[in-house]
């Protein structure tokens, strides 16, 4: 076993999810941390080094296997690859390089090939930073300072982190959503990938919030899903210049909204997924409940539904299903009112009163309810709507 596969296995960084016992992995960060501190001492001891530990926030202290190590008198590189553990990470697998020089004072912090650059405000780093965030600065710069004293060497280092391949793997990324061009990111506050976590997602669903009220935005659209998006730029034909796209985590998005206090939000998702905001569920996916064509159902009852459409109900295994067979007895509009008024019940004990909150209900290219009566008609016509983002806020 290499050094590198025995750094990503510690049989205490492993999590339970969904059933699942899933490997913890190390952050781009972590990784570019220890390849600056190889980097460094091997330019400041001449001695090629195979491997390396470093001190990561949350105070574990994993070695990584030293890969392509190269050095002279006047500077060092070498790089550790990434594992992301067992999280679906674009970024597991690649090299993330270091290259140390001498310079006269200070440390200096630098990206190279494929680590990207910040382009808007609101993020991490100012405009024109590589987009080396907070911490993973603070624990190379921490590293290198080791290494310095411990080579009782006075003057600087600058070092220049790059990933080979960075740039393209981008593109699969929220980077240029965000601001960010060229390249990747490097990230990481406690220095560990947490498989599969609802945290990060949200982190990155804030970070996007975060951009946009930078630019003195204060109106959001949230759509739930692709099928959200598609829905808002086609058939309501919105811009989506404001738009955030949350998937299932609708509950801690809006209480994130609400604490970067936006003003107005409009959330624009499928029947099978705001179905269960009638039933009070926040977070929509499957692993956390269902009960939508239950929701269906009781809706159905208190439209005046038969005993025969009800059965039928509780046959259905999909939302689309269950609207046909309530579209047919003539109970839709009714059905869809109530489920309404019971998804902004939902609405309501999520979002502080001062703050507008709206809602579209979808099926297919058919809004099935919404929040205000005709506020979005379907038609060929763009509708604004009030998010338009030349609009007065």
């Amino acid at each position: 076993m290499s050094i590198n596969e025995k750094a990503q296995m510690p049989a205490n960084r492993r999590r339970l999810v969904d059933g699942k016992l899933l490997r913890c992995g190390y952050t781009t960060g972590t990784c570019a941390a220890a390849a600056a501190k190889a980097a460094t001492e091997m330019l400041l001891s001449s001695q090629l080094i195979e491997e390396i530990s470093i001190i990561v926030p949350n105070g574990e202290t994993p070695e990584f296997e030293i890969l392509n190590a190269d050095f002279n008198e006047n500077s060092a590189s070498c790089a550790i690859k990434k594992d992301s553990g067992d999280d679906p990470d674009v970024t597991d697998g690649v090299l993330v390089y270091a290259t140390a020089t001498r310079i006269s004072k200070g440390i200096k912090i630098d990206g190279g090939e494929g680590v990207g650059r910040v382009t808007k405000p609101g993020l991490d780093q100012p405009v024109g930073n590589a987009a080396i965030n907070s911490v993973p600065r603070m624990m190379i710069e921490k590293e290198i300072l080791s290494v310095c004293e411990k080579c009782n060497y006075i003057e600087g280092i600058s070092v220049i982190i790059s990933i080979p391949g960075g740039e393209e793997l981008a593109g699969r990324t929220f980077n240029s959503h965000l601001g960010i061009t060229g390249g990747l990111s490097i990230l990481g506050t406690s220095g560990i990938v947490e498989p599969m976590s609802n945290t990060a997602l949200i982190g990155a669903i804030r970070t996007e919030m975060q951009v946009l009220r930078a630019t003195g935005e204060n109106k959001l659209l949230l759509t739930i899903g692709n099928f959200g998006e598609r829905f808002a730029k086609d058939i309501l034909k919105l811009p989506l210049t404001n738009q955030i796209k949350c998937g299932n985590l609708i509950g801690e998005t809006l209480a994130a909204a609400a604490e970067l206090n936006f003003q107005q939000i409009v959330i624009i998702g499928h029947i099978g997924k705001l179905v269960k905001l009638g039933l009070g569920i926040t977070n929509t996916h499957s692993s956390n409940g269902d009960g939508r064509c239950e929701a269906l159902i009781t809706c159905a009852l208190r439209a005046g539904a038969d005993i025969k459409l009800l059965r039928k109900l509780d046959d259905c295994v999909t939302t689309e299903s269950g609207i046909a067979l309530i579209r047919e007895a003539g109970l839709l509009f009714e059905a869809m009112s109530i489920l309404g008024s019971a998804i902004e019940d939902t609405l309501k004990r999520h979002i502080p009163p001062e703050i507008q909150v709206e809602y579209v209900c979808f099926i297919e290219d058919e809004i099935l309810t919404q929040s205000k009566k005709d506020r979005f008609p379907v038609s060929s016509t763009p509708h604004n709507c009030g998010l338009d983002p030349q609009s007065p806020t």
